[in-house]
């Protein structure tokens, strides 16, 4: 019985100390896909033949229908019809066609962005790279470093 004592601490010991050396507790790191989802939009724009705008940020967007009402700024809640899909054409997710009111501050930064871009009433595309989607890491279903796609219909802003 007194062997047992020392031979289970040395055992926790041991084993503690393989967790903390251990590199799978660790997060892994984020990847950069800045430069790959540059290229591959222009040439998404190339082949799709798109007018686009590219911001400061990397985001992309082209506006098909320009609308005729307010702007919306980065805090407003607004009214969208959209549909979200991949460079290859696999959507994603899209609202119904009453649309969505969100508030531009609870949507990746793409939208915040990009949605302002847009007046009451316009239409157009978001070609979001994903330091402006959802990153490096798979979230819901969306693949790490993917670019997003969003054909929007801006119906209201509020």
């Amino acid at each position: 019985m007194k062997f047992l004592l020392p031979f289970c601490l040395l055992f926790v010991l041991v084993s503690c100390g393989d967790d903390i050396n251990s590199t799978d507790s660790q997060p892994p790191e984020p990847v950069d896909y800045t430069m790959q989802n540059e290229a591959d939009i222009k040439g998404y724009i190339q082949e799709n033949k798109l007018d686009a705008t590219r911001s400061d940020t990397g985001l992309y967007y082209t506006i098909t229908e320009p609308g005729d009402g307010p702007q919306p700024t980065a805090t407003s809640d607004v009214t969208v019809v959209y549909k979200g899909y991949y460079l290859n054409g696999q959507s994603f997710d899209e609202s119904t066609a009453q649309g969505i009111t969100i508030n531009l501050q609870q949507v990746i930064k793409g939208w915040t962005e990009g949605i302002p871009y847009f007046q009451e009433g316009g239409k157009g595309v978001l070609l979001i790279p994903a330091h402006l989607g959802y990153g490096s890491f798979n979230y819901n279903g969306i693949p790490g470093g993917s670019v997003l796609i969003f054909d929007i219909e801006l119906l209201s802003v509020k």
